[in-house]
């Protein structure tokens, strides 16, 4: 075996000097990715072992630590090869980009897995759920800040390593004019909107989950990311919202302090409705729901036309979508009982017939 081995050993030495450079260039690389694959088992064997779940540790951290076993091989390797000087030069480019490509990549995954990690202790699946959605859309929000913000610089950085880049970027700053002016506006839109959601991250107008009204569209916060706002509509339709809209334009927002809310229930009645009785039975049915939450119950004559008046019940609920389904029960369930009970006091036209318009008043 060793016989074998001396004999490559002298067949490549006596390869051109740089086709024994580029082969062990190549070997090194090679036994760089065997070293990290033989690494990564082990310590998938010892963290099985122990009881941990190794996909949950390598998931993400599998290809820049690759990368980083390929780097370590040839910094190695190529201090102890003759390559030609432009070859060289190209080689160490080439590695001080992937250096920086590393390094990038490193805090990616380090801002993600300490983001991820720090939002599981917050449940969404509660009705008293205000605080775990501010922590989740500040700390969702804020990483993708720092993610485009650690992209940018790390493709910044990959440039300059270019020389013509530089010189065009001295060029630029020289005449920082119309230049300056065109890529600002070109960039408009992503600085907008990034900095839409550092101002959401910091000041919360909306968050996951909350209950909003834009543009008359009633639905919930479902997702917000680096540029857009996602609102599931109730009908389960999907309203895509630029991210600088809810910094730049109003709209309603129904959780922004508390989950609970008052829903409103309105009836149109005659005027022979006895309303101390209707206020009597809203509460009755109200206080008998399993969706009211026991704080707010009431009745209210706030409107009276020439035909009808218009009673307002108030009633509370834990969250909007218990309030939709409270409302609708006592809606329905009061207009059986005045059906049942007090028919002469729905909504009727009374009109008078020419008839017994000229028959005379009866004397009192």
């Amino acid at each position: 075996m060793m016989e074998y081995l001396n004999t490559a050993i002298r067949a490549a030495e006596n390869l051109p000097g740089f086709v024994y450079a580029l082969l062990v260039l190549v070997i090194a690389i090679i036994v760089a990715i065997f070293a990290h694959w033989m690494a990564f088992r082990l310590l998938r064997r010892g963290i099985a072992t122990w009881g941990g779940d190794p996909d949950a540790v390598f998931r993400h951290t599998k290809a820049p630590m690759r990368l980083a076993f390929v780097l370590v091989g040839l910094t190695i390797v190529l201090p102890r090869v003759s390559l030609p000087t432009a070859w060289e030069a190209r080689f160490q480019h080439t590695a001080l980009i992937l250096i920086i490509v590393l390094i990038g990549w490193t805090i990616l995954l380090l801002i993600n897995f300490y983001a991820a990690r720090s939002v599981l202790r917050h449940r969404f699946d509660t009705d008293d759920n205000l605080a775990a959605r501010k922590y989740v859309t500040q700390v969702r929000v804020l990483r993708r800040a720092f993610n485009i913000i650690v992209v940018i610089m790390t493709v910044a950085a990959v440039l300059l390593t270019f020389e013509g880049v530089q010189r065009y970027g001295v060029s630029l700053f020289a005449s920082a004019g119309a230049a300056g002016l065109v890529l600002g506006l070109a960039a408009r839109p992503v600085l907008a909107n990034l900095i839409a959601g550092i101002q959401i991250a910091v000041t919360q107008p909306i968050r996951l989950e909350d209950v909003v009204i834009v543009e008359g569209e009633w639905g919930w916060v479902e997702e917000i990311s680096a540029t857009y706002v996602v609102i599931r509509i109730w009908d389960w339709r999907r309203m895509v919202v630029p991210l600088s809209y809810f910094i730049e334009q109003p709209f309603q927002n129904w959780t922004r302090e508390t989950a609970s809310i008052i829903g409103e229930v309105n009836w149109h009645l005659d005027y022979t409705v006895p309303v101390k009785k209707v206020r009597e039975k809203l509460e009755q049915l109200v206080k008998d729901s399993p969706h009211w939450d026991g704080k707010v119950v009431n009745l209210q004559v706030t409107e009276a036309d020439k035909e009808t008046i218009k009673l307002r019940g108030l009633m509370s609920a834990r969250t909007s979508p218990i309030a939709w389904d409270l409302r609708c029960e006592i809606r329905e369930k009061l207009i059986d009982w005045l059906q049942a009970e007090y028919p002469d006091a729905l909504p009727r036209m009374r009109f008078l017939s020419a008839q017994s318009a000229r028959q005379p008043m009866p004397d009192k």
